[in-house]
């Protein structure tokens, strides 16, 4: 695959809790360079780079109840609703694992839902379902309850937990989903094979801090 193609895959990522306005102001002109498909920054930095990407094809991604998905529904949808006001174009969410895991599929519908709704027609929806947490078997309801309430994409992993990223994984989902949705794998991919294994497992978006070392056919010691 060719530079310029791999590129639209990536979600050029900093979500590091040291990130400073110098270094999101770095990852934005990398992005630019680069062409990559988005940054994906916290949502305090979704402003800034906002204002940086003005004008651009490249979007601005943030993370909503992250890295636990712990936050109740009504937080989860208030800062959605924040982060669109101050740029955000995809919102990545994390689901409540704990809740999946006590089989409370009402629950996760219901957390899920809440940010779907207040992005809908505003920005794309991803919903990570963590799973190097999870069974095979809670692998595919957090995706079929992701799909039933109109997310648009589901996604591995906040690269934050025990584990990132695996091609089995990425094949698990998207099977589950279809091809209706897309399915982003984040976490652990650190070179351009890396990449390559799991697009062709299915994904249709990769989340890296490697992104530039991965588009160049190198190799990162990043974990996410």
């Amino acid at each position: 695959m060719d530079k310029k193609t791999l590129a639209k895959y990536i979600d050029h990522t900093l979500l590091k809790a040291d990130a400073t306005d110098e270094a999101i102001k770095v990852l934005c002109q990398e992005a630019l360079e680069h062409n990559f498909a988005s940054v994906c920054v916290n949502p305090s930095n979704v402003k800034l780079a906002a204002e940086l990407l003005k004008g651009s094809d490249v979007k601005v991604c943030t993370v909503i109840g992250f890295p636990l998905g712990a936050n109740t529904k009504e937080v989860k949808a208030f800062e959605t609703e924040d982060s669109i006001r101050s740029g955000a174009q995809e919102v990545d969410m994390v689901i409540n694992i704990g809740k999946l895991k006590a089989k409370d599929y009402d629950y996760v519908r219901e957390d899920i839902k809440a940010v779907v709704d207040v992005a809908k027609g505003k920005a794309l929806t991803k919903v990570i379902i963590e799973t190097c947490l999870l069974t095979d078997e809670e692998k595919v309801m957090a995706c079929k309850l992701s799909k039933e309430v109109g997310a648009d994409y589901v996604k591995t992993s906040t690269g934050f937990s025990t584990g990132g990223a695996t091609p089995k994984d990425v094949k698990l989902m998207r099977d589950t989903v279809g091809e209706e949705m897309g399915v982003k794998a984040s976490g652990g991919v650190r070179s351009y094979e890396d990449a390559i294994n799991v697009i062709h497992a299915g994904a249709s978006r990769i989340g890296a801090s490697a992104s530039i070392a991965i588009s160049e056919g190198g190799k990162s010691d990043s974990n996410y």
